[in-house]
């Protein structure tokens, strides 16, 4: 197993452990994958799903009728202002439900009517759901009709609802105003499993499960533990984990993230490579008033979402003042470049290097080769876009020169797949040169 090198200043996890080869630079895709509605014909059922340390979870979990049952369910997009119908088919042994925590005045009925909603009966039964989606953001949705074990067992997930204006091509925002506008969006959904639970349910011993020694031992980013977190979206060895965790970008391009708390524990979700700027809480944007934008918005460095709770904020990479050209020295030949400022922010008009630091050295000497150990995601360049030398069978992965920034759990038990590091609530962000295609 390889171990990890960074090199000061670089500020950029460059190489982690391996287990098998993913073409990540090539696969993650920038816009959130889901199903559009508004009208939703979801299925609930079971399967197995593996996880990276060799075990088999037994879940419970919804589908959209035409692809296998998923963890977590299908997201579910939708414009401001649209009624929104959900009807559920029921292919579970046990009654089951789904409520919209966020959304008013939802109307439902069902074969029989549940302490929270209508439910639908076993073994093929329905129930149907309907409300107006008059909150642009991200919400969730989740089993209503026994909590604590169908969120366990994986009856949970997202609802996105986009702005009225909304244009994918000319008006991309998350909130309506231009300050919520971004380049990329991602989901983040986060949550934990105990598999003794599961085991149980598996066995038809739910009797016997007893939540006062409930004990999470894997921890997922939308429905995968790392590394699986980096694979593409719809990968065949994930029938029932469609979603990928993987997010890419550009230097001076924003990132909306969409952080859902799935679970029952807080998770300190942490991406590196600069602060972002939390916008909006459980779908409603952090504004002080109408017109103001998210002028009430939080810069930090970690976001912890209450269980239940869902969290939006912009995450920019810039290269701001680092000190060192990121392009490598302009006056080799290997590395000439120039940088244009046309309209006076400091920065080039194409690449986003930060002008001001253009021909400024690497402030560290790099040791030799024979001095480190290489994990795949190092292009053997400490500079965006650039390769160099490797010892043989090393690196691989790194497909466009990127920088690699880790986004993970900052609570360290979460990084591992049932005792086993690395794993759990672990991804990546890719800084790709600009010019490099993010679909």
């Amino acid at each position: 197993m390889k171990k990890k090198i960074t090199y000061s200043g670089l500020g950029a996890l460059l190489v982690v452990p391996l287990l098998f080869l993913w073409a990540a630079s090539a696969g993650a895709n920038a816009v959130i994958p889901g199903i559009s509605g508004p009208t939703f014909n979801l299925v609930a059922g079971s399967a197995n799903i593996p996880t990276p340390d060799g075990d088999s979870v037994r879940i419970w979990a919804y589908g959209d009728g035409t692809n296998p049952v998923q963890y977590p369910g299908p997201t579910l997009i939708v414009t401001q202002g649209q009624t929104v119908t959900v009807n559920l088919t029921n292919n579970l042994t046990r009654r089951v439900s789904i409520v919209f925590p966020g959304q008013q005045r939802v109307t439902a009925n069902g074969d029989v009517k549940g302490l929270l909603t209508w439910e639908a009966n076993p073994n093929g039964g329905h129930a149907s759901y309907s409300f107006v989606a008059s909150q642009a953001g991200t919400y969730m949705y989740h089993s209503g009709t026994r909590p604590e074990l169908e969120i366990e067992m994986g009856l949970v997930g997202a609802i996105i609802v986009r702005p009225a204006s909304f244009n994918q091509n000319s008006n991309r925002t998350a909130y309506g105003h231009p300050d919520t506008a971004y380049d990329h969006e991602y989901l983040f959904m986060l949550s934990e499993m105990d598999p003794f639970i599961h085991d149980l349910v598996d066995a038809g011993l739910i009797k016997k499960i007893d939540n006062t020694t409930w004990t999470p031992r894997f921890w997922f980013i939308n429905g995968r533990n790392s590394m699986d977190t980096l694979a593409d979206h719809n990968v065949p060895w994930l029938p029932n984990q469609p979603y990928s965790a993987l997010a890419r970008t550009h230097p001076g391009e924003k990132v909306l993230i969409r952080l859902i708390g799935a679970g029952r524990n807080l998770h300190a979700f942490h991406p590196h490579g600069n602060h972002s700027v939390l916008i909006a809480r459980d779908g409603r944007m952090l504004s002080s008033g109408p017109g103001a934008g998210p002028d009430l918005g939080l810069r930090d460095f970690t976001f912890t979402p209450t269980p239940g709770e869902t969290m939006d904020a912009i995450f920019q990479w810039t290269g701001y003042k680092l000190g060192w050209d990121i392009y490598g020295d302009p006056a080799k030949e290997a590395f000439a470049h120039t940088c244009s400022d046309g309209n006076g922010d400091d920065f080039d008009d194409v690449t986003y290097e930060y002008c001001p630091d253009h021909g400024k050295p690497l402030p560290v000497v790099l040791p030799a080769l024979q001095d480190v150990d290489f994990g795949g995601f190092y292009s053997g360049s400490p500079f965006l876009g650039h390769f160099g030398e490797l010892p043989p069978g090393e690196g691989g992965l790194n497909l466009n020169g990127g920088l690699f920034f880790m986004w993970h759990s900052h609570n360290e038990k979460e990084l591992i797949n049932f005792d086993i590091f690395p794993g759990g609530m672990m991804s990546f962000v890719i800084i790709e040169p600009r010019g490099v295609p993010i679909p």
